[in-house]
């Protein structure tokens, strides 16, 4: 075998599993926050007999769980706080995602913080091809260092969430660094 084609190969193969990388810990907790998110407003029979079980069709295995309550940062708009269920998900040691949902307002409210830097891993869960596939973008919108987009679910067009997380990496670690809150529009 030619030594320089072997080697080109060799660099080849290693450019593209780069390129096509396996999900992190923290983009699989976010992609299975915003699945659930969805599941919970659009499959209200996956939860309505059962919400306890609701947890382990996310395919996160022991990283989601059910808490009784959530620091007031994670929590939405007081107008939302109507019989609220809170869904942890431990996505690392030291990072992680919170849902709160609702068994009687068709929403729901992810909020994501820790150690870890969130920005790129929301920008890679938001580039993916399987949330691109779920998700139209309807705007972006830029305030101070916070970057807010708005996508409408392609299957249900009044279902819409706006996400909003920081413009550039390492700017809020101290804080909550990510926030998603998905309402279905009834019709009046």
């Amino acid at each position: 075998m030619n030594r320089g084609f072997a080697i080109g190969a060799i660099s080849l193969a290693l450019t593209t599993a780069s390129a096509t990388a396996a999900p992190t810990e923290l983009e699989n907790g976010f992609e299975g926050a915003l699945r659930g998110c969805e599941q919970w407003i659009l499959d209200p029979a996956s939860w309505a007999n059962d919400p306890g079980t609701f947890a382990e069709r996310l395919g996160l295995g022991n990283k989601a769980g059910w808490v009784n309550s959530v620091d007031e940062a994670a929590l939405p708009p007081q107008n939302l706080r109507v019989a609220n269920h809170y869904l942890r998900i431990n996505a690392t040691i030291d990072a992680g995602f919170i849902i709160v949902v609702s068994d009687r307002i068709p929403f729901c409210h992810i909020t994501g913080g820790g150690g870890s830097d969130m920005q790129p891993v929301v920008e890679a869960v938001l580039a993916s091809d399987a949330f691109l596939s779920r998700w139209q973008k309807l705007d972006d919108q830029l305030q101070g260092e916070m970057a807010s987009s708005i996508y409408q679910n392609r299957a249900a067009p009044h279902f819409s969430i706006i996400i909003s997380r920081a413009q550039m990496p390492d700017q809020r670690r101290d804080r909550v660094q990510v926030v998603a809150t998905a309402l279905y529009e009834l019709d009046d």
